[in-house]
């Protein structure tokens, strides 16, 4: 093929790349899109056709791990949401909490929660932590 050819082919490419980045999720073909648009400035530089390629697969496999890392450090953090929000808060227990049955009952700031735990009978008055939200009830474990 042409130098010509090669610059069109990449200016293409990237195109597409770009296009298809726009209707998928995930920023996978984005790091593609950007290895082609750097070998198409090379072939706009006159570059070789194995530099043109060098360059795309590298410039690629660059991309592809920076955006990899981003995507990580971004789903990294997410807040918890609806009953979610609960877990890590504390309580105090107003009626016992059995285990066997499954029956108790906790007081988290001014709302009353129905509560089961996986660990031992749970007395009345003690401070505790919510673990897990099932459905209905907080999961919860004695604070030490």
């Amino acid at each position: 093929m042409s130098i010509e050819a090669w610059r069109w082919f990449w200016v293409i490419a990237a195109a597409v790349l770009t296009v298809a980045e726009i209707a998928t999720a995930g920023f996978f073909m984005l790091p593609f899109a950007i290895g082609a648009a750097a070998a198409a400035v090379v072939a706009f530089l006159n570059g070789a056709e194995a530099i043109q390629l060098g360059v795309f697969l590298i410039v690629s496999a660059i991309a592809l791990y920076l955006l990899r890392n981003f995507v990580k450090r971004g789903d990294q953090k997410q807040p918890n949401v609806g009953a979610n929000r609960f877990v890590g808060q504390r309580a105090r227990v107003i009626e016992t909490i059995d285990p066997a049955t499954g029956l108790g009952r906790v007081k988290m700031d001014t709302e009353l929660w129905r509560a089961t735990t996986d660990g031992v009978l749970i007395p009345e008055g003690t401070e505790v932590r919510v673990t897990e939200v099932r459905g209905t009830r907080l999961v919860v474990e004695p604070t030490d």
